[in-house]
């Protein structure tokens, strides 16, 4: 996760050394569990969300070192990639974002070993089919709609035993379902413990006007520029509320201008799972990913 990034650029080896000085994971710096842990530690959340963080901003420097995506109009970022998005517009330093993350991931973390959750991936099913299958599977238990990825791709959350009854009846609507590898019930009220801890977190933390546009996966619309207590608000209610990312790239894709000036979207390291989402979202948006170096060095924009 990142490591040729740090490898092939001084600017995003410089982030990393600055995320070591702050996050240590089981006393190892964070980049060295990044680069080399094994995927059950990478896996956890309280790990994987400072590791993220940090390497799509190290990725981002590194990017810009080679004069690409030097002219940031607007910023979105699904889950914990918001944070990436408002420290991208100016809402807070790199430190403080990363300090912001790294406690979010031990908050979600300590609430899904406290309450026992899971994730289920819908396939081909829509949101009155998503709520059919919570309101069958759920039998007292929490089952919601979590993510609302692209269409025809909706997570659901809750408790464990509920998720696998959602296996179960998934069929009966007409769709797949595929448990999800996850530590627990994110955006679902299980994670409520996690959202109170993060809101007395976030009041400690001075947030800045937004410089650039940037879209709340609460409510699918940019964020106010200037209200700090809204924003934290959001990211607080972020945890548990879910995420409504098809919405939100459906709504900036039609805000885009046509033609030669449309801008480009990029997609930071790691991986290129937004761009394929965004396939289906809508297929008029090019998104070039940048997971690797020698990818981006083939679009200079």
């Amino acid at each position: 996760m990142g490591r040729a990034w740090f490898d092939s650029s001084t600017a995003a080896a410089t982030i990393f050394r600055r995320a070591d000085a702050i996050v240590r994971i089981g006393g190892e710096p964070l980049s060295k569990v990044a680069f080399e842990g094994a995927p059950e530690t990478v896996h956890r959340t309280d790990v994987s969300q400072p590791a993220l963080y940090t390497c799509a901003i190290a990725s981002l420097h590194a990017l810009q070192e080679r004069g690409v995506c030097t002219n940031i109009c607007s910023a979105a970022g699904l889950s914990l990639g918001e944070y990436t998005a408002l420290h991208i517009a100016g809402a807070f330093s790199f430190e403080d974002g990363l300090q912001l993350v790294a406690e979010r991931g031990r908050q979600m973390q300590a609430a899904a070993q406290a309450s026992k959750g899971g994730m289920v991936a819908l396939i081909g099913a829509d949101e009155a089919q998503a709520q059919a299958v919570c309101d069958a599977a759920a039998q007292g238990e929490v089952l919601v709609c979590a993510n609302f990825n692209a269409p025809g791709q909706i997570v659901l959350s809750g408790h464990a035993s509920a998720c696998d009854r959602a296996l179960e009846a998934a069929a009966t609507v007409g769709c797949r379902a595929t448990k999800l590898q996850v530590a627990g019930a994110f955006h679902s009220p299980l994670m409520a413990p996690a959202a109170e801890a993060m809101a007395a977190v976030l009041d400690r933390v001075p947030l800045q006007p937004l410089k650039v546009p940037v879209w709340s996966n609460v409510t699918a619309r940019p964020h106010d520029p200037a209200n700090a207590a809204l924003l934290r608000t959001l990211l607080v209610d972020q945890i548990v509320r879910p995420v409504q990312w098809s919405q939100s790239m459906a709504a900036l894709s039609a805000g885009l201008p046509s033609g030669e000036t449309r801008p480009s979207l990029h997609e930071l390291a790691p991986g290129s799972v937004l761009k394929g989402l965004m396939r289906r979202i809508d297929r008029t948006c090019e998104v070039t990913t940048h997971d690797k170096p020698e990818i981006a060095d083939a679009t200079k924009v």
